[in-house]
């Protein structure tokens, strides 16, 4: 009767080992992580800032926290003329380090199509983590150890959600918008495509924002949605930017082209200014089938897409939508993958895999990945410099 006991508590305990192990190895494929620990400068919010906001046509404000929890908050406030070359600079704690840079209130569109032969760096889902986001960049020599540009004429791409979860996301926007300044006067291209999470902060949605910024807000004497909304100086670049994007033949966008959109007679741009017109609206379904809906969906549209691996999709689905836009390949982030891969005959590429974060401690802590596309190979590049054709 013992000898049966013990055989039978030795088979659940092997059974629940077997269990658990799949599970935690499923979890680690999928992204999955324990957090276990947080930076001690974490609920710092001293010197957080600038926030740029316009008092009218002619004038920006700019907002700098300063202070502590224990000696109490101000907030240092200036006024300049929009017309005024303003140079400012943007703290990082963990480091104690700064970067500046000069504002420029002449605020453009950029194209949708771009065609040169030289490198794409391509990297997505940042959220917030701002070391990890410059770190990465240097060691593989997009920018040296000072933050100067050493890419040359080539293209950064950024696919989507560089805000919200991260507690350094305006350290990250700020370093984005010095990136695209500096990359310019290198005759070099930085693009920003809009994610679904730019999106809810444009939207006012802050259901995955670091709860930092509902103090950085309150401290501003502002509500969390007046932080990027169309009257401050970052809502407004933001607001400025595409949502898809094709550089030397390859598509770029944060979700991807859902098969509907082929059937469509709209191009790029015409795409890229549909969705921009609705940057600052939410989605919610309506009666009529619309291309408006079809674009902007939290399904469909092509800064939430998931089909590519959330769907049953056939080869001939994703060619079309690569055909009509004349691409050899979609490079998307947004749905989550163990590592930067290839599928659909190497159509689609997956570049959103899990980052370090600054201020979070997590098992596994991950380890940076992006994708570099250099005379028209694709390579996996790695956080310390390494890289592996796909």
């Amino acid at each position: 009767m013992k000898k049966r006991i013990a055989r039978y508590l030795v088979h659940i305990g092997v059974t629940i080992f077997i269990l658990g192990t799949s599970g935690i190895l499923f979890g680690l494929y999928h992204g999955a992580s324990l957090h276990y620990s947080d930076h001690p400068l974490m609920y710092k919010i001293g010197n957080e800032g600038p926030y740029f906001f316009y008092k009218n046509d002619s004038t920006l404000q700019v907002n700098q926290i300063r202070g502590s929890r224990k000696e109490g908050f101000n907030v240092e406030n200036k006024e300049y003329s929009t017309t005024s070359k303003i140079t400012t600079n943007c703290y990082f704690q963990i480091d104690s380090t700064s970067f500046d840079f000069t504002i420029n209130t002449d605020i453009k569109t950029p194209k949708t199509i771009y065609n040169d032969d030289y490198p794409i760096m391509a990297i997505s889902d940042i959220e917030g983590g701002y070391k990890t986001f410059r770190d990465f960049l240097i060691t593989n020599k997009v920018i040296d150890e000072n933050l100067n540009w050493i890419f040359g004429k080539g293209h950064l791409a950024l696919v989507g959600d560089f805000v919200d979860r991260g507690w350094s996301v305006s350290q990250v926007i700020w370093f984005v918008y010095k990136l695209e300044q500096d990359a310019t006067k290198q005759g070099g291209s930085v693009h920003f495509i809009i994610g679904n999470h730019e999106l809810k902060n444009m939207q006012g949605d802050y259901g995955a924002s670091a709860e930092k910024y509902l103090a950085v807000a309150n401290i501003l004497g502002k509500v969390q949605n007046e932080l990027y909304n169309s009257n401050s100086f970052l809502g407004k670049w933001l607001s400025s930017k595409n949502a898809i994007e094709l550089i030397n033949g390859n598509l770029f966008a944060h979700g991807g082209i859902h098969p509907d959109v082929a059937d469509s007679e709209l191009n790029l741009d015409e795409i890229n200014a549909i969705i921009r017109a609705n940057y600052y609206t939410p989605y919610y379904p309506k009666k009529e089938k619309t291309i408006e809906q079809l674009l902007t969906s939290t399904n469909t549209g092509i800064c939430w897409y998931r089909g590519y691996f959330k769907a049953d999709l056939t080869q001939e689905q994703v060619d079309r939508g690569l055909n009509k836009f004349k691409a050899k390949s979609i490079i998307v982030g947004h749905t989550l993958q163990s590592k930067v891969n290839k599928t659909y005959n190497g159509k689609v590429i997956g570049i959103d895999v899990f980052h370090p974060k600054d201020y979070h401690k997590n098992w596994p802590s991950g380890k940076s990945e992006g994708l570099l596309i250099v005379n028209n190979k694709y390579y996996r590049v790695f956080a310390d410099g390494e890289m592996l054709e796909l």
